[in-house]
């Protein structure tokens, strides 16, 4: 949940913050995701007043005629972090561990890196804090590439968050690699659709109660 909000708002923050809606519409998009979850608003809602409760998301109330409570992520602020270190963080938060090759794929929509050195380099610091907030795993039984993993404590409204070793790998080649992005861009498209329904339902919403507070 967390890595969604830091998510829209590095791709889509013309529509960020995001509505309860449309927050469950990100959680619950089919691409970029391991697991793909299907939460209710209740469970969101619950998990955003823990999020709140550890100062890491902060509720926007509502103003200039809109009846919505917004949310946004301020793990900037609390973390003291910049937006490439925020886009790392999303995407291990949003697939689980992963190695260097395939967060720098993963993050092309969200921040530029320089090369697979760049963002070992930005891993790194987020691991030298004084409370770090990812971990070097090494490599696994049969993997050739060390893997990274979130240690953000933010909590998941399931009974976990895979490992996520699924997609692509250094072993796939290049033009498997190109029709995975094609397609996760098709998901997202959809998914970014889905959210700007919600929004126009909202700000339907918004209107109609507008409409009765000025009688009619």
């Amino acid at each position: 949940m967390l890595g969604s909000l830091v998510e829209k708002e590095l791709t889509t923050p013309q529509q960020y913050p995001l509505t309860l809606l449309a927050l469950v519409a990100a959680c619950n998009q089919t691409s970029n995701r391991d697991p793909v979850v299907d939460y209710d608003e209740g469970c969101v809602s619950a998990t955003l007043d823990e999020l709140k409760a550890q100062r890491l998301v902060r509720f926007v109330l509502p103003s200039h005629g809109r009846t919505a409570v917004r949310y946004r992520q301020v793990i900037d602020e609390a973390m003291a972090i910049d937006h490439r270190q925020r886009a790392l963080l999303a995407v291990l938060l949003l697939r689980g561990s992963q190695t260097i090759g395939e967060l720098r794929i993963r993050t092309d929509r969200m921040a530029e890196f320089d090369g697979l050195g760049d963002v070992e380099h930005e891993l790194e610091r987020l691991a030298s804090l004084s409370e770090p907030l990812v971990s070097r795993l090494g490599r696994g039984p049969g993997q050739k590439e060390e893997r990274w993993a979130c240690l953000l404590p933010a909590p998941v409204p399931s009974e976990g968050v895979g490992s996520g070793s699924s997609g692509w790998t250094e072993r796939e080649g290049t033009d498997n690699l190109s029709d995975r992005r094609v397609s996760d861009d098709r998901e997202d498209l959809r998914s970014e659709l889905k959210i700007l329904r919600s929004e126009v339902s909202e700000l339907r919403r918004e209107l109609e109660a507008l409409r009765e507070s000025l009688g009619g």
